[in-house]
């Protein structure tokens, strides 16, 4: 029987990406701004997935559409997504090379934010070019400075 270990990690792991996705930038640095949510999100879904899940991302995207003052849901459907697709094959992804995990990440950012665009393109908002993906390329370099500082985090706090 596993016994579940300072989770209270995990929640404030969380808390600190709602603060950086909040942190105010430039107007010209914003559209790069990482997801630092889906990434802290894919991070514990790959070492922990016995306790973080579907749920989880379900719980993290209404967080961020409560953060974000978006429509509800949205971004709830998309984490839960990401959840899905990063628990499904943990496995697999957690033997590839940094590199490897890195393009993984950028097409699952990209899917997260399918949803977010298909909604604005039935309200005739549709992007008019690729910057929507710039944030999603910020998130796939930062990704193993992310994991690795998680990763200590993780060690560090003994979360099992």
């Amino acid at each position: 029987m596993n016994v579940h270990r300072n989770g209270w990690a995990i929640i404030v792991s969380f808390g600190f990406a709602y603060l950086l996705t909040i942190i105010p930038l430039p107007q010209a640095a914003e559209l790069w701004r990482p997801d630092w949510i889906v990434l802290t999100l894919i991070y514990w879904c790959l070492v922990l997935p016995q306790r973080v899940g579907v749920f989880s991302g379900w719980l993290a995207g209404l967080g961020k559409d409560i953060l974000l003052a978006s429509l509800m849901g949205l971004y709830a459907l998309s984490l839960a997504i990401v959840a899905y697709i990063t628990i499904s094959s943990y496995k697999r992804l957690r033997v590839f090379p940094r590199i490897q995990q890195m393009m993984i990440i950028l097409f699952m950012i990209l899917a997260a934010q399918l949803p977010g665009i298909w909604f604005r393109g039935m309200l005739g908002q549709a992007p008019e070019d690729i910057s929507f993906a710039y944030s999603a390329f910020t998130s796939m370099l930062l990704w193993p400075l992310v994991y690795s500082i998680l990763h200590f985090y993780h060690q560090r706090c003994r979360v099992t």
